[in-house]
């Protein structure tokens, strides 16, 4: 059963489109009208070997702030919605991602518990036109809406593009090791469910 999902988030303030196959190659097209946030989704998508399409027009004239929100929730929605019943997967995953001299760790759980802690040691204001603040916040979001546990820690690493992106690539990682086949797993837990 194909694992794919198509999800629209629409509001006063954007207007999101996101389909997205957990069992893809990888391949990405993402336009979100934020150059650095493109990016990190893309990075995600790559080493996660989820194939992303993103398109979002948001009130980028305010900030950058309910774009990447609302693109990070609406992924995170679609993931959710293409994951189904959650059986038979390896439900956890963990990943150290090194870009350069930075070094990011994810850890993730399909735990149906949304939950997330993330620290990026981020120190500028801004990479491009995102701010850092929401750089995290893109994180917090994807596991609100995807119903994860998600941890991403930045290790090491001097220059804030390279531990951003190593912990994108992190991420990517850790969701294709939680989300890949455990034939036989049935619901990976000892309550008998995942939803």
């Amino acid at each position: 059963m194909a694992r794919t999902a198509r999800v629209s988030r629409k509001t006063k303030e954007t207007d999101v489109e996101v389909e997205l196959n957990l069992d893809g190659t990888g391949k990405s097209d993402i336009s979100t009208g934020i150059g650095f946030l493109d990016h990190m989704f893309t990075a995600m998508s790559k080493h996660g070997r989820i194939d992303l399409t993103l398109k979002c027009k948001g009130d980028l004239h305010i900030d950058d702030h309910h774009t990447a929100e609302d693109c990070a929730l609406t992924v995170g929605e679609a993931f959710d919605k293409a994951l189904g019943d959650r059986k038979d997967i390896k439900r956890f995953g963990h990943a150290y991602c090194p870009l350069d001299e930075a070094l990011s760790r994810a850890v993730v759980d399909i735990s149906s518990r949304p939950s997330a802690h993330i620290e990026l040691n981020l120190v500028r204001e801004k990479i491009g036109e995102l701010s850092c603040e929401m750089i995290p916040h893109v994180m917090e979001s994807f596991a609100t809406e995807a119903r994860i546990t998600l941890h991403v820690d930045n290790l090491k690493g001097k220059n804030d593009h390279h531990k951003a992106e190593s912990a994108f690539k992190a991420l990517g990682v850790a969701l294709r090791q939680a989300i890949s086949a455990d034939s036989g797993a049935g619901v990976p837990s000892t309550k008998g469910v995942l939803q």
